[in-house]
This record gives C-alpha cells, sequence and structure tokens, in this order.
C-alpha cells in the first residue's frame, strides 16, 4: 500500500482520532450494545508476574469485577510473593502454577495477562487464544515478524480480543497530539524523528554462567528458544538485550513510539526501504548482543522516520530522554509521556503558527488501557491496541533490528511477506523452535 498521508492530513480534525481513540471510547459509547452485563465478572489469570505483568494485573484489579484466579510463573520466589500479595488484597488465593498451559486449562478463566519475556508472546497467545481466552499481551507483540503475524491469525480465527499493551493508545495526550498533527496546523510533515535513550540499553556488567537458582524452571524460561546455560546477565529483566529473547532498545521503546508515528501519520504499509547503521561501541566489559547505538533510517514517498536510540546516557533532544518529533513546516511538535508542545517555525517575527505551551498528561494512559480491554471483553469490539496494531508497530521495531543486523537496504514485500533480494533478513523473519515446541500451524 502506499501512503496516504498528505491527502489524509487535509481531512477535518474532528474525523481524525482514529481506530484507537474510537476504541478507547469505547465503553461508554458501546454501554448498550454490550453482550454481557457490566456488572459481570471477569476472572483473569497471570502468566509472568515480575513486573511489567505484575504492573498490568495491579490496575486490573483496581477495576470492580475483577478476580484474580491464577498465577503463573517459572520462579517460586516471584510465584509465592504475588500469591500472597493477590491473597492479602482480595481474601482470595489464587491458583499457582509453573507451566503456563495448565493455567490454560482453568475453565473459569476468561482472559489471560501476559508478561513473560518477548519470545514467549506468540505460544502463550495463540495457545490462550485456542483455550477461548481474551488475551491482555505486552507488547512487542512478539519477537520476530513470523510471530506477529500467526498471532493475528490466531486472533482472528478463534475470535478473540487481544490487546497489545501499547498504552499510549489509550492516553489522552497522545490522542491530542495525533489530533493536532493530523489537523493540518504543522503544514507539510517532511520528517519525524524518534528517539529512545536509556542507561540498561548498554546493557549489565559481565559475569560468569552458574548453577540455576533454586526453584527457577530455567528450561521453561528458555522455552522455544536456544538451549543456553544459566547466567543472570541474561536473566531477569536484562533478556531483552539477547537477540533470542529480544531486541534491545529498538523493540522495547520502538513499538510505543513508532505506533504513534503509524498512527499520527496514518502509515498503512512498510517504509519505500529501511537502512540501519550501528554498533557495540559503549559497552566495554559488559554482556549484550543488541546495538548500544542505533540509527534507522525509514524512507515514505514524501517523508522520512528517523530512529535513533543511545544506551548507556538519558539525554535527548529538547529535554527529552525518550520522545517522537513531528517536524513540520510551520512547525515542530515534540512530545513524550510528560507533556507535548509545539514551537513555530520562521524567521524573526515572520512565525508561521502560533507556539503550544506545554500540555502535562493526566497519568491515566495505563489504567484507561486495561478498562479499555475489559469493556471490549464485554462489547467483543476491537481494543484500543488490538492485535494488528501491535503486529504493525512491532513490524516496524523489526524492520529496524534486521536491518541493522544484516547491514542492508530492506525492501519489503507485501504480497510475499519476504524482503526482495535480502536471504539473510528472510532467514530472520521465524524463528526456529526448540523441541519440543513447535510454531503454530494456524
Amino acid at each position: 500500500m502506499k501512503s496516504t498521508r498528505r491527502t489524509f492530513l487535509k481531512q477535518s480534525a474532528n474525523t481524525v482520532a482514529g481506530l484507537g481513540l474510537a476504541s478507547m471510547l469505547s465503553g461508554p459509547l458501546l454501554a448498550a450494545n454490550q453482550k454481557t452485563s457490566a456488572n459481570d465478572k471477569l476472572v483473569v489469570g497471570l502468566i509472568g508476574g515480575r513486573n511489567m505483568g505484575w504492573s498490568n494485573l495491579d490496575d486490573f484489579l483496581k477495576q470492580p469485577g475483577v478476580e484474580c484466579a491464577a498465577l503463573c510463573d517459572i520462579d517460586d520466589e516471584i510465584l509465592n510473593k504475588r500469591a500472597a500479595e493477590v491473597t492479602e488484597r482480595t481474601g482470595k488465593k489464587p491458583k499457582l502454577y509453573k507451566d503456563f498451559r495448565k493455567l490454560l486449562e482453568q475453565k473459569d478463566i476468561d482472559a489471560v495477562i501476559i508478561g513473560t519475556p518477548d519470545h514467549w508472546h506468540c505460544l502463550q497467545t495463540v495457545y490462550a487464544c485456542q483455550a477461548g481466552k481474551d488475551v491482555y499481551v505486552e507488547k512487542p507483540l512478539a519477537n520476530s515478524i513470523a510471530e506477529c503475524d500467526v498471532m493475528v491469525k490466531a486472533a482472528r480465527k478463534y475470535d478473540r480480543v487481544v490487546q497489545v499493551g501499547q498504552q499510549q493508545r489509550s492516553g489522552k495526550l497522545w490522542a491530542d497530539v495525533i489530533n493536532f498533527v493530523q489537523s493540518g496546523k504543522l503544514g507539510t510533515i517532511r520528517r519525524v524523528k524518534v528517539w529512545a535513550n536509556f542507561n540498561y540499553g548498554a546493557g549489565q556488567m559481565a559475569v560468569p554462567d552458574e548453577p540455576v537458582p533454586k526453584g527457577v524452571d530455567f528450561d521453561m524460561w528458555l522455552g522455544p528458544a536456544p538451549q543456553r546455560t544459566f547466567n543472570r546477565a541474561r536473566f531477569h529483566g536484562i533478556w531483552r538485550m539477547f537477540w533470542d529473547y529480544g531486541g534491545g532498545l529498538m523493540t522495547d521503546w520502538g513499538v510505543h513510539l513508532l505506533d504513534m508515528v503509524l498512527w499520527g501519520m496514518n502509515i498503512k504499509s512498510a517504509p519505500k526501504q529501511t537502512l540501519a547503521v550501528g554498533g557495540i561501541f559503549a559497552s566495554e566489559g559488559r554482556l549484550l548482543e543488541t546495538a548500544d547505538t542505533q540509527n534507522v533510517l525509514f524512507q515514505f514517498d514524501d517523508f522520512t522516520l528517523d530512529w535513533e536510540h543511545n544506551g548507556g546516557v538519558q539525554t535527548g533532544p529538547n529535554g527529552r530522554i525518550y520522545g517522537v518529533a513531528f517536524m513540520g513546516t510551520n512547525g515542530t511538535l515534540w512530545a513524550d509521556r510528560d507533556n507535548w508542545e509545539v514551537i513555530p517555525e520562521g524567521w524573526d517575527e515572520d512565525v508561521r503558527m502560533d507556539a503550544v505551551p506545554q500540555q502535562k498528561t493526566d497519568n491515566m494512559s495505563h489504567i484507561n488501557h486495561v478498562q479499555n480491554f475489559i469493556d471490549c471483553v464485554k462489547t467483543r469490539e476491537k481494543p484500543a491496541a488490538d492485535v494488528q496494531i501491535g503486529r504493525d508497530a512491532a513490524f516496524f521495531a523489526h524492520l529496524g533490528n534486521l536491518a541493522y543486523r544484516t547491514g542492508e537496504n530492506l525492501v519489503w514485500d507485501e504480497k510475499n511477506s519476504e524482503f526482495i533480494n535480502c536471504p539473510k533478513a528472510n532467514k530472520l523473519l521465524k524463528p526456529e523452535y526448540r523441541a519440543p515446541w513447535e510454531f503454530p500451524k494456524i
């Protein structure tokens, strides 16, 4: 598909909120069409309870009528800690599992929250859909393009509501940003810059391998990924700096920020070409495989999209360590999760538009995102960050990493779902699963 951005920007600002904003408001707007009562109980299970999985469950439990019936984690310490917290909070002890498949067999569970490392998202989401569960899965949607695509197929085949944890789709701040971008006030947007600079992107200090800690099912943690010895610098919280499990800052923050560009610029297709440069330049003595320094250029018909990340530093343009800048002929809109503003362009007093002072967040995007999912479970509408939205954002992030890993100028063939004349990149589209795990067939 060709980019229709320029035509799209000419439309009224009142009609360009997009699917994300419409879905965010779907609860009150569609209440009359709910297939189940708003008072019905929603029973959830959590798979992966250390960080974002637990944060998600915490927001679920703030909603009326939500009950946590089961927890699953491969680490006894985390599993028992979360079980005690849920019991104290709700007065009911959840069932505990170390194998997510057993949790999915529990008949009373309506929906699952998946907060596991990226390489597990595909199998767990597909199995959950096949088990008749709706899914709230953390971002990025999966660790490869082929996995993302099969997850979309599974959600559609089994008619499941799948919300991806791209909570900016449910934030008022970002809805306001998108409306302003699509209003045309910025003039011709010729470049969009996206960046993410975080210390953790430089990886952790290297440590020697060691025996698997007591209470950890490391074989289950690895799952479909290749067999490896245990190393703390590749485990809890820092696994994403290794290709078998994640994609570094490019996929961790890229899906959030690139998603805002896809939304704001009405991008419905792959770029004409994708180029990347970078390397591991600032991480001496640290253990990582993903780039600590990376630039990616996505070329479209009438604008460029530039990605940059720098691990080991926490400074950035316009005083923002991460963010998006929509650069128009009249002005530039700068945005992150805290605020957005518009700085006019021009010479001396001959500015081309009025400035927009900083507009601050209401800090409600995450709780809104959870509520949106709950509403959509009842109405069966597509959620704000539907699985296809998650797929598209992850696709762009993976594009950036594949261009970096291969050193090639990548051109995507939409019809055949592969790269043109790049066997190296095509080989990385789909992971080889370790037995006995098998890549899903939908």
